[in-house]
């Protein structure tokens, strides 16, 4: 029988677990519930399941927003990694599988599966800014949405690979974007507590 206690989300006061998991008995939840079982299952994982109720909009009270700014289930914070934030139900089986499937028994495929969709992507980025400066536009492109909306994930890459050497016109893009006064703006945002 399981141990992990579904406790009200009035707080978001560190519980005694590694994991504070915020939920509702939906399919997103219970993916997340899943996997969190079968880490407990396999490696003593413990987290701290909080029953959000939605039909009361708790997910879009102020205390939740500040865990997932988008105000949806569900979402984890990994009180063992510095009150870590995940949120979205494939972001946070994907942060669960590389902390704490440290033998890969559940997640050998989907992570490289995940790194080779990534860099497959690259790819195709790379083609598209091959002889532009951005995505969308005429000639060598225009800044616009298109960049603004793919950035971020590129941004990012180090969680799939350490460099974008791979992609010179992709690195290059990314340099520009990273370079504008506003994106840096933007990236600091919200101020880190």
């Amino acid at each position: 029988m399981s141990t992990t206690t579904a406790t009200s989300a009035a707080t978001t006061e560190q519980g005694d677990k590694p994991i504070e998991f915020y939920t509702a008995s939906t399919p997103n939840g219970r993916k997340v519930s899943v996997f969190l079982e079968e880490l407990k299952a396999a490696y003593g994982l413990q987290y701290n399941a909080r029953r959000i109720t939605l039909s009361k909009n708790e997910q879009k009270e102020e205390w939740f927003i500040k865990i997932n700014p988008n105000g949806r289930i569900p979402a984890i914070v990994d009180n063992s990694n510095e009150g870590f934030k995940v949120f979205e139900s494939a972001a946070i089986l994907l942060y669960l599988a590389s902390r704490y499937d440290k033998e890969r028994k559940f997640s050998p495929y989907a992570i490289e599966r995940y790194i080779n969709e990534t860099k497959r992507l690259y790819s195709v980025l790379e083609i598209r800014l091959n002889g532009r400066e951005y995505l969308a536009g005429p000639g060598k492109g225009t800044y616009s949405i298109a960049d603004i909306n793919a950035f971020p994930w590129v941004n990012g890459h180090k969680t799939v690979t350490e460099t974008l050497d791979n992609w010179p016109s992709v690195k290059v893009w990314v340099e520009r974007i990273r370079a504008r006064e506003q994106v840096q703006t933007g990236l600091k945002v919200p101020v880190s507590a």
